[in-house]
């Protein structure tokens, strides 16, 4: 079984996935798109959205990291792929299911699975661009509007050559809204002969099991649950007898973890929008942890970078709380 970390734009960035790949669990990372509109891009914009291009493809705790493009040319998508293929990503990856509208009235992400036709000539021409060796995949939902094309999409992806299929299991049309139609990822496996891998809506370790069954996969792409919840890795691979150890990482085994993104982020992340990546994870964190949604409600007003350095500091020394222990 191999678990991978979803490409999420404006989430699931550089200092998120090498904070959440320290964990562990976690085979192969995507990263958040670049977008190819017409023009050949120089190394640095390939190397500023996966700067780990600079460290073998991989994360510090040694995860790979596939590079993810967005286009709609299939002339410039291969220029561009074999451009990034020379930087040394883990692979090349294609977005077919970004839901987002700006993008799809430029006829990028979700948009294309409307033309199973596009899909297989994009796919054809990235495969054909990069050296044989590296892996080309593919990440696409059940569609636009609706899942009439899913097979017929996943067949285009399957003979443009890719290697392996994400499919997340909900329309474009159906965004993030519970739930994910697992059971038509076992209709797509059944159409095609490439690995498929199932995404969508699994935030514990019930919703894996399930996913599993009912998408008939051996594995899994987690986003969101992965950010909810830093151990679920880990608790899936434990809950399928492929490791041992802790089932759940509590808010003791967090804190480092939260002073490490942080200083991620202060690397990466231009001043004013460092305390709303802090934020915009705790928002997350509290799904599971009463510590993160009282940390939340309490600095979710501010801006003020001092304050939040000194909340940090103070979970990075602060003893545990047995009243607030996460079990």
């Amino acid at each position: 079984m191999a678990i991978l970390l979803a490409p999420m734009e404006g989430l699931l960035d550089y200092a998120l996935r090498d904070t959440l790949t320290r964990v562990g669990g976690i085979d192969l990372c995507v990263s958040e798109f670049i977008r190819v509109t017409g023009t050949l891009l120089p190394e640095r914009a390939f190397r500023r959205i996966v700067p780990e291009l600079d460290q073998g493809g991989r994360t510090a705790a040694g995860v790979p990291v596939r590079a993810q493009l967005m286009g709609s040319d299939p002339n410039c998508l291969a220029e561009n792929a074999a451009r990034l293929a020379g930087l040394g990503p883990a692979g090349i990856d294609l977005n077919f299911g970004c839901p987002a509208k700006v993008v799809n009235r430029h006829g990028g992400g979700a948009a294309l699975l409307q033309d199973p036709e596009l899909l297989y000539r994009l796919v054809a021409a990235v495969r054909q661009a990069v050296p044989a060796p590296m892996p080309v995949s593919a990440k696409m939902r059940l569609g636009f509007d609706d899942d009439s094309r899913a097979e017929a999409c996943a067949q285009a992806i399957e003979a443009g050559g890719a290697n392996q299929l994400v499919v997340h299991a909900r329309t474009r049309a159906q965004g993030y809204r519970p739930p994910a139609y697992w059971s038509r990822i076992a209709d797509i496996c059944q159409a095609v002969r490439l690995p498929v891998v199932a995404n969508g809506e699994v935030w514990s370790v019930a919703d894996a099991r399930r996913c599993l069954q009912e998408s008939g996969c051996t594995d899994l792409m987690l986003g969101r649950g992965m950010v909810a919840d830093p151990g679920l890795a880990l608790a899936i691979l434990a809950d399928q007898g492929l490791a041992g150890g802790r089932l759940e990482t509590g808010w003791d085994e967090l804190r480092p973890l939260l002073g490490h993104f942080w200083r991620r982020v202060l690397e990466r992340i231009e001043p004013r929008a460092r305390h709303g990546r802090l934020k915009q994870w705790l928002n997350y964190l509290r799904r599971r942890h009463p510590e993160a949604e009282a940390a939340y409600q309490a600095l979710r007003t501010v801006n003020d970078p001092r304050v939040l350095e000194a909340w940090l500091d103070q979970q990075l020394t602060a003893r545990p709380d047995p009243a607030l222990a996460c079990t």
